[in-house]
């Protein structure tokens, strides 16, 4: 059976929102007695080495960067910086469930990014998908209320940073291995960590906490991976909508880490999420299928020429 891109695309980036949810959940845990900074630093240490451990071992492990490449990943890392410190920031004040909602736009802003700026086709069906989605998530964070405060501002900005991550990502030569792409970009985390230890200083850690800034760590770089390989194959406007399994994630998360249940609304906006999101699959098996089925008659009709 040959698997297409977009599927193995769908698969990879459902493991990277799994991962990175459970990253979320472990740094969340962390820094309610961490500083943030120190936390951030930590994590990315254990993320840098064990990821050039991993470089290693694959054969992938070098610094020579084609100059093209060389400015990709300066704008990649100067997304993943500003994602990362603002989505932190945020994480500290709000329920995961509440700010893994509002990330949820990214589906919407990344596909139109893909649309206007690498001039990709969205059908209209995918799009409308998209959008209904988006409206799901507009049920859990419903605008105008107490919930949507200046943390929940910071969460969009985050957003906008993890959008140009994301598209730059898409534009990378063959010959860059992913798992450098994602080295680079711990490193520039855990630079701008240790940056921060200047303000806010350095605490001794618990063996619970080390432990779980351990398993940050480890999930860190799963989805690093998995999101950098994801963008990398298929279509955006396929693959992207699928960031949508985070929000599940983040529910069952708040739910067992923190006694935080969501409400009737979460749970309906959730659901329009994850039927958009199974919408958009179906309609890429379909189109698969009709490909599939015009390239059998195509080359039975060469055939019969011969």
């Amino acid at each position: 059976m040959v698997v297409s891109d977009n599927t193995r695309g769908i698969l990879y980036m459902n493991i990277a929102m799994a991962t990175f949810t459970l990253n979320d959940t472990f740094m969340k845990l962390v820094t309610q007695t961490v500083p943030l900074a120190q936390a951030i630093s930590v994590r990315g240490t254990i993320t840098v080495v064990l990821l050039v451990i991993l470089a290693r071992i694959m054969g992938g492990l070098s610094f020579r960067v084609a100059r093209r490449d060389g400015w990709l990943l300066g704008w990649r890392t100067l997304g993943e910086l500003g994602g990362t410190i603002l989505f932190l920031l945020a994480l500290q004040h709000m329920p995961l469930a509440n700010l893994s909602a509002i990330l949820q736009s990214l589906p919407l802003a990344v596909t139109l990014g893909a649309a206007l700026i690498m001039g990709e086709k969205v059908g209209w069906r995918r799009m409308t998908a998209i959008l209904v989605g988006f409206c799901g998530v507009l049920l859990i964070v419903r605008p105008g209320t107490d919930g949507f405060d200046r943390w929940a501002v910071l969460a969009l900005l985050s957003v906008a940073c993890v959008v140009l991550r994301d598209l730059v990502t898409r534009r990378f030569s063959t010959s860059m291995p992913s798992v450098m792409i994602a080295l680079y970009s711990a490193i520039g985390v855990t630079l701008m960590g240790y940056a921060g230890l200047a303000v806010e200083g350095w605490q001794t850690v618990t063996a619970r906490e080390a432990i779980q800034l351990a398993l940050a760590a480890s999930m860190l770089i799963c989805g690093y991976l998995f999101v950098v390989m994801a963008m990398r194959i298929g279509d955006v406007a396929i693959i992207a909508p699928f960031r949508y399994v985070s929000l599940l994630w983040a529910i069952a998360m708040g739910w067992v880490a923190f006694s935080a249940m969501p409400d009737g609304w979460t749970l309906i906006g959730a659901a329009i999420v994850v039927a958009t999101g199974l919408y958009t699959y179906l309609r890429e098996y379909q189109l698969q299928r009709r490909v599939a089925a015009s390239d059998a008659v195509m080359t039975g009709v060469a055939t019969a020429d011969r």
